[in-house]
């Protein structure tokens, strides 16, 4: 059986959910700075698409761009590490600001809880995960304030978020796995 793909959000479509994701984000905000901390890979041009947005939306916030390396699994969801791999980045100082992980899918949790340990250390002000997608199939006791899409599939599904520079088109697709 082959495998499937459907365009479930079109870069039309995104640009409206990222307005929303911004505006979400702008009522979290006052006058402590502000990290949005992208997860690479995607979470990193997201969080710059979401930084431009909230350039309008809360003109006034003092807002930082960072990018953290966190890693599980591979593009094609292949197991690449047993606990979640995250390179702690070198002069990375979020003490006493509000920080914003951004990411793309939250499905079980694992990437954000892990990067929610490190931050423990760090003794930001407060932290908050943004979400392009949530799969809402937690493992771990991981939630987003800020979501975009609450998309609710079958488990052997996948939620692929195109996102350039990454991927041409800025999308999310539905991909249903075939049977070999």
């Amino acid at each position: 059986m082959a495998a499937d793909r459907y365009r479930l959000y079109s870069e039309t479509d995104l640009l409206a959910v990222l307005d929303d994701m911004a505006r979400q984000t702008a009522a979290l905000l006052d006058a402590t700075p502000t990290v949005l901390l992208g997860v690479l890979r995607r979470g990193a041009p997201l969080a710059d698409r979401l930084a431009e947005r909230l350039r309008v939306h809360a003109p006034w916030a003092d807002i930082t761009r960072l990018d953290l390396k966190v890693k599980r699994y591979a593009d094609n969801l292949e197991l690449l590490h047993p606990d979640t791999a995250l390179e702690e980045p070198d002069g990375v100082n979020v003490m006493g600001r509000r920080v914003i992980v951004v990411d793309d899918v939250l499905y079980q949790g694992y990437s954000l809880f892990r990067v929610f340990e490190w931050l423990a250390t760090q003794k930001p002000a407060s932290v908050h995960a943004a979400v392009l997608v949530d799969r809402q199939r937690h493992r771990l006791p991981v939630r987003a304030d800020i979501v975009g899409l609450t998309l609710k599939i079958a488990p052997a599904d996948v939620i692929e978020c195109k996102v350039p520079p990454y991927e041409r088109d800025f999308a999310v697709d539905l991909w249903r796995p075939g049977s070999a």
